[in-house]
């Protein structure tokens, strides 16, 4: 990503420079397809992205429909580069189709403006916004790629949007309601600061409150401030991560949930077990074995998640302060699945198990 949009953002400059109305189709092609593909998405899998995607063939359709699972998870809408995207029309467009189909999360995009909305959200079609961020504003560039990021692939399957969400949406009517005890002058409020100041009667105080030029501003929640504690417990979990060669001895690591072992007992695989992915032009393989470990690169790991890290790390090293990059193993590996025969992400096994689709023992 942080290649991606310097080179989108000249683009954008370019095409402003000219005066000139590139389109839809072009913007399409020239800005909105390359950062899909730079956030994780395979634009060329019509079943991960759908283009012209309508659930009915009376719908009406939306540009994008980007799947996990075979599920459609994010609804794209795109304008030409041109266009101002205020309309309301345009919004309530996506918005609507979003909640009829089920679709919590929509963008809605000229190339350069990404509006991230919450369809699913009970509140007025103005407070289902949830971010803005321009490409072409360099000197907010932080806050645009993590908010990008946010729909990348492997973020959308963490399902953090929901979490920042849920602080976005608390501290918003905090916020409000904070508004409204000062601009009332409640009762309520007087008497708690009268309580805290006995010397101050209650007329001092609404006029105390007058004068005052009270802001209530909620810093914006990061993606870091929301996962840190999370990924500390991850952290402290996986200290022992590998299982040591030579040594005779293994280090177990206990993850909560649905773990390999239990895919391989429910007969809904056949170890071993053989795990590719195609990442940043890097063809990467691994192999479940019988006891539900993970071999990759020699080494053995007891998750799918941390195989997956430190494959990335093979690739793209490890972050500042940190041992490899958060991975989520079960949609970062894929296997040949012999009921579609095709390649699919290992949780497809997962959400069978969870199902209650296991597999008669062959």
């Amino acid at each position: 990503m942080g290649d991606v949009l310097p080179r989108l953002r000249k683009r954008i400059q370019k095409v402003r420079n000219r005066k000139e109305n590139i389109g839809e189709q072009n913007t399409k092609a020239a800005l909105i397809d390359p950062l899909l593909a730079a956030l994780g998405w395979d634009i060329e899998d019509i079943d991960e992205v759908s283009r012209e995607y309508r659930r009915k063939p009376q719908d009406n359709p939306v540009d994008y429909a980007l799947f996990m699972l075979r599920s459609p998870r994010l609804f794209v809408e795109a304008k030409g580069l041109e266009k101002d995207l205020s309309d309301r029309k345009w919004i309530s467009q996506i918005l609507g189709y979003a909640t009829v189909v089920g679709v919590e999360w929509c963008i809605l995009t000229n190339g350069d403006e990404y509006r991230l909305y919450n369809a699913h959200a009970p509140v007025d079609v103005e407070q289902k916004l949830f971010r803005v961020v321009r490409i072409s504003e360099s000197d907010q560039e932080e806050y645009t790629l993590e908010t990008l990021d946010l729909l990348s692939k492997e973020k959308m399957g963490d399902n953090l949007l929901n979490v920042l969400w849920k602080a976005h949406f608390i501290d918003r009517h905090v916020s409000q309601a904070l508004g409204e005890l000062l601009q009332n002058e409640d009762a309520s409020l007087i008497k708690l600061i009268r309580k805290r100041t006995p010397e101050l009667v209650p007329s001092e105080i609404r006029e105390s409150l007058k004068r005052a030029d009270i802001t209530i501003d909620f810093p914006v929640v990061s993606v870091s401030s929301q996962s840190a504690d999370r990924e500390t417990e991850h952290e402290e979990a996986q200290t022992v991560e590998v299982i040591e060669k030579g040594e005779g001895k293994q280090k177990i690591l206990n993850i909560p949930g649905v773990q390999v072992i239990d895919l391989i007992r429910a007969n809904l695989m056949e170890s071993p077990l053989k795990l590719e992915k195609e990442y940043k032009g890097s063809h990467l393989e691994a192999e479940i074995q019988q006891d539900g470990t993970i071999v990759f690169d020699g080494d053995t790991y007891r998750s799918l998640s941390l195989a997956a890290s430190y494959a990335r790390k093979s690739i793209i090293g490890a972050p500042a302060g940190r041992k490899y990059p958060q991975t989520n193993g079960w949609i970062f590996w894929k296997y040949h699945d012999p009921q579609t025969g095709r390649l699919e992400e290992i949780d497809v096994l997962r959400q069978r198990y969870l199902t209650g689709q296991s597999q008669s023992p062959r």
